[in-house]
């Protein structure tokens, strides 16, 4: 702890991202990074980016992504959002949509995105969190208490579980006067975007990223989409805090994503097939797989320690993630990676288990 910190920094807990080893031949399913690269008309976007114009400031408003996002969902430019990742744009809804020493606490899952936490801590922000069903599925009737707003994935993360549009619009019908935020990071791999809702319920805020189903962790891209009011207040704040969140590369390399459907969808589906493949792997191996809409699969085995198996698999070079937190300490959440990849991490699992038989 330094002298020099301002008061509040000593008590902050920050939020621990998922390990990057510099490790070769590893095979790794710990961070939900995308199997397949980006596409290919992203990265030809990227390089021709990366001329003379870089000597200038990049548009603050990333006034073509906004287009582009706004004709691939069909809403209105003034309807979305763009930051550097989702998680600066969650940061600029926590800081301007929750409301610092509120009276009613934010609600949001007791097992789900831990940055959540890291930000009401940040900002001041009092939470509850909901527990989730034994079946670890989102109970909406558990939301409909007073509140400062509600936060959820959808999927949630880690767990993996989809929540249905119809009972997104039913939480929404009966928290009408708060903000409600659906981080659909995963959305494209199984999941109905509730973005469809967003002219129905104009509190409603739906954020994505570019990470996960288009493969742009490394460029950082995230976007909100939402109702002109909710979208003018980020704005307000991204405009208090950086007006240039998106470099010139980011704003190309993303536009390009969103024109290469094709690309997109091949990716996609072969991400899905594979967890469909890897999910039923995993039960012959005696594995309890939770259903799940995202890239990866949340599971553990009834006769082995979570714990075990993840340092046997390190052992053997295939990391995947372990979370140390009540409820779901003997669970793997394992990201779904090519086949070779799945192929590799069956194997070392079925030799942990036979091994141990």
């Amino acid at each position: 702890m330094s002298r020099f910190w301002s008061p509040f920094v000593k008590d902050l807990v920050p939020y621990v991202p998922g390990e990057q080893p510099k490790v070769t031949d590893l095979v790794k399913l710990n961070t939900n990074e995308n199997p397949y690269g980006p596409s290919p008309r992203a990265i030809e976007a990227i390089s021709a980016a990366a001329d003379d114009t870089l000597r200038l400031y990049p548009d603050p408003d990333g006034a073509a992504l906004k287009a582009v996002i706004a004709e691939y969902y069909q809403v209105a430019a003034e309807q979305v959002f763009v930051g550097n990742g989702s998680d600066e744009v969650l940061a600029h809804v926590f800081h301007g949509l929750f409301a610092r020493d509120s009276q009613h606490p934010l609600l949001f899952p007791d097992i789900t995105y831990s940055f959540y936490p890291v930000y009401c801590g940040l900002y001041g922000i009092p939470y509850e969190a909901i527990p989730l069903a034994e079946d670890f599925q989102i109970r909406v009737a558990d939301f409909k208490g007073i509140n400062g707003g509600i936060i959820f994935p959808n999927p949630n993360a880690p767990t993996g579980r989809f929540l249905p549009l119809s009972e997104i619009e039913r939480l929404l019908s009966i928290n009408t006067e708060t903000v409600v935020v659906v981080d659909e990071a995963y959305v494209d791999f199984g999941g109905e975007s509730a973005i469809a809702l967003v002219d129905k319920f104009p509190n409603l805020l739906v954020t994505q990223t570019l990470s996960k189903s288009r493969s742009l962790a490394g460029l950082r891209v995230g976007f909100a989409v939402g109702s002109a009011e909710l979208i003018e207040g980020l704005e307000r704040i991204k405009n208090s805090f950086n007006s240039y969140p998106l470099d010139r590369l980011a704003l190309a390399g993303a536009v390009a994503s969103f024109e290469d459907e094709a690309y997109f969808q091949q990716t996609r589906d072969a991400v899905i097939a594979e967890r469909e493949r890897l999910s039923g792997a995993l039960v012959v191996l005696g594995f309890e797989v939770l259903p799940s809409a995202a890239n990866f699969l949340f599971c553990r085995h009834p006769e082995f320690d979570a714990a075990a198996l993840a340092a046997g698999l390190r052992e053997q070079k295939v990391i995947v993630r372990h979370f140390k937190q009540a409820r779901i300490e003997q669970f793997l959440r394992i990201t779904v990676g090519t086949a070779s990849q799945n192929n590799r991490l069956l194997e070392v699992l079925a030799s942990l288990v036979s091994a141990k038989t």
